[in-house]
C-alpha cells in the first residue's frame, strides 16, 4: 500500500500521526453493492482502530446515480441559475445546465431558487455559503464531467450518495470496521456520511486535507486511515 503519486502517505493530526492507504479498484459501475466491493479490497489488510474512507462518487455511481451527460435535459432555470455560479478549476459544481439540472430535480426548483436569492443578497456583504444552507449541503456533491476523471465517468454528472449515513454503516457492519463516506477535493473535505457518531468531522477534514486518494487516473476511491503508534510500525 503506497501513497499516489505526489501525495504523502503520513500526516499529522493534533500531534499524533496517521497514515493513509488508497486502495486501488475497478472501475465500479451502477448496481454493484458497494459494501461487498469494499470488503473485498480491504479483506485481510484492516486492524484495529482503523478507519475506513470511502469516495462518495463510487458510492453515488453504484447507486445508479450518475448520469450521462447527453442523456439530461437541462430546463430554462438549469440553463439560466447555472451562469451565476463561480467557476472552479477543481471541479464544475452547478456550473453547468447539466448539473444544475440535477440539483433542481433533488432539492425542488423553489429550494433553489430561494437559495439563489438569499446567495444574491448576502454575497455582496461578504456573506458566503448560504446558498447551500437552504438548498442542503448534499447538493455541493453534485457534480459534473471533467477530463481529469477516470472513463467514463468523464463524460457524467452526478448526485450526491442516497442515504450515505445508512451506506456507512451497512460497510461497516460488512468489515466490522468504522466507515467514513467523503467527498475530498483540493479546496476542501466534506464528511457525507459515517458509521458511527463518535468520528468527528474535524478530525475527517484534518487527516484528509491534502486528498490523498487524488481525484483523477488514480483509481483508488478506498482509503485505510491508520493511527501510527509512537515507535511502531504503520
Amino acid at each position: 500500500m503506497k501513497p499516489n503519486p505526489g501525495k504523502n502517505l503520513f500526516i499529522d493530526v493534533d500531534g499524533e500521526k496517521w497514515a493513509r492507504y488508497p486502495i486501488k479498484t475497478h472501475v465500479i459501475k451502477p448496481g454493484e453493492n458497494i459494501a461487498e466491493v469494499v470488503e473485498r479490497y480491504v479483506r485481510g489488510l484492516l486492524r484495529e482502530g482503523d478507519i475506513v474512507f470511502v469516495s462518495e462518487k463510487v458510492v453515488a455511481i453504484s447507486q445508479g446515480r450518475a448520469f450521462p451527460i447527453e442523456e439530461i435535459k437541462p430546463s430554462f432555470w438549469a440553463r439560466f441559475l447555472s451562469k451565476f455560479v463561480t467557476k472552479s478549476p477543481y471541479g464544475i459544481g452547478l456550473g453547468s445546465p447539466c448539473t444544475m439540472e440535477l440539483a433542481i430535480r433533488e432539492a425542488g426548483l423553489f429550494r433553489i431558487l430561494l437559495g439563489a436569492f438569499v446567495s444574491a443578497l448576502t454575497k455582496p456583504l461578504g456573506i458566503r455559503g448560504l446558498f447551500y444552507k437552504v438548498v442542503g449541503k448534499n447538493i455541493a456533491s453534485i457534480d459534473g464531467p471533467t477530463p481529469y476523471t477516470l472513463p467514463p465517468y468523464n463524460r457524467y454528472a452526478k448526485l450526491p450518495p442516497k442515504d450515505p449515513d445508512k451506506v456507512a454503516k451497512e460497510i461497516s457492519s460488512k468489515i466490522n470496521c468504522r466507515v467514513v463516506i467523503v467527498d475530498a477535493n483540493d479546496l476542501g473535505v466534506s464528511v457525507l456520511g459515517k458509521s458511527h457518531d463518535d468520528i468527528k468531522e474535524d478530525f475527517v477534514k484534518k487527516v484528509f486535507r491534502d486528498n490523498p486518494i487524488g481525484q483523477s487516473s488514480e483509481q483508488t476511491p478506498i482509503c485505510i486511515v491508520r493511527r501510527v503508534e509512537d515507535g511502531g510500525t504503520p
